[in-house]
């Protein structure tokens, strides 16, 4: 491709930046530590896969089948210091809650559950160690 190619597409507006996995990559490392660490909990943890990009059409369907704007990306579904749950937002070091995460943040805090960001795999297991000992 050329400068000029490169040029057109722009001003057209089609360059799209590629996305940043970096957050991918720190919540599965830290589900995958917790399975090895955890074998008996391991169906305790999950994601939710509320974020990603998506049509309208799809985003729609979702909305209908339950899907929450907000909502934490793992989940460990452990009663445990009278919590019901702790429910787990990975962001990166420079990843910033969005206003939807932080009002369900306070809502499920309201109602009993424990909620932390995590932004390190370190984090991570402080957090769950904290949690379930």
């Amino acid at each position: 491709m050329t400068f000029d190619e490169i040029r057109i597409r722009m001003e057209r507006g089609k360059t799209r930046r590629k996305p940043d996995d970096a957050e991918h990559r720190l919540q599965a490392g830290c589900v995958q530590w917790f399975r090895l660490q955890y074998p008996d909990y391991a169906h305790s943890l999950f994601a939710v896969p509320n974020g990603g990009r998506r049509d309208k059409a799809t985003g729609a369907r979702l909305k209908a089948e339950g899907v929450v704007a907000g909502v934490a990306d793992l989940i460990l579904l452990r009663q445990s210091k009278g919590y019901g749950a702790l429910l787990i937002e990975m962001k990166t070091k420079a990843g910033r809650q969005a206003a939807s995460q932080r009002d369900w943040q306070r809502k499920v805090e309201r109602d009993g559950y424990r909620y932390v960001v995590c932004r390190s795999l370190e984090e991570f297991m402080d957090a769950v160690r904290d949690y379930l000992v």
